[in-house]
């Protein structure tokens, strides 16, 4: 029997393919990086079916204010180093703004435009040297 760390991967794992779309939230068909977040944790009994709807695609580019990272500290406390499972955001722009789900080994499963849903090393790329944080979204089971 799976625990949760490993249904959540397992979970996101059956988005890996997806095409990335803003907004969207349909697995095979489009995605984003947030909704992805959403449907896997809800889909795993974590969060509640919550809808964070719309936002503009550019919003980090042009306000300080912290929507993605909001909702994420709504859902789980923020830990030093990831565990299989965790959540990591990453800084774009002026905010908080993009995020994947931790699957070990220094990899994440995340959303990203022009490439869909992924598997990535955490600091490949657009991602090296980026500010990074995680979060446990478990933090209420045992």
């Amino acid at each position: 029997m799976m625990n949760i760390r490993q249904k959540i991967v397992a979970e996101a794992e059956t988005w890996l393919g997806t095409p990335y779309h803003h907004q969207a939230d349909v697995k095979g068909a489009g995605t984003d990086c947030a909704m992805v977040l959403i449907r896997v944790y809800h889909s795993c009994g974590l969060i509640p079916d919550i809808d964070p709807r719309p936002y503009p695609h550019d919003w980090n580019l042009h306000r300080d204010d912290e929507r993605y990272l909001g909702w994420v500290l709504q859902c789980g406390r923020e830990v030093d180093e990831p565990q299989i499972g965790d959540t990591v955001v990453y800084r774009f722009g002026r905010s908080f703004s993009h995020g994947g789900i931790y699957v070990g080994d220094g990899q994440i499963i995340h959303a990203y435009v022009g490439r869909g849903v992924v598997l990535s090393e955490i600091d490949e790329g657009e991602l090296a040297a980026r500010q990074r944080r995680h979060f446990d979204i478990t933090k209420g089971l045992k």
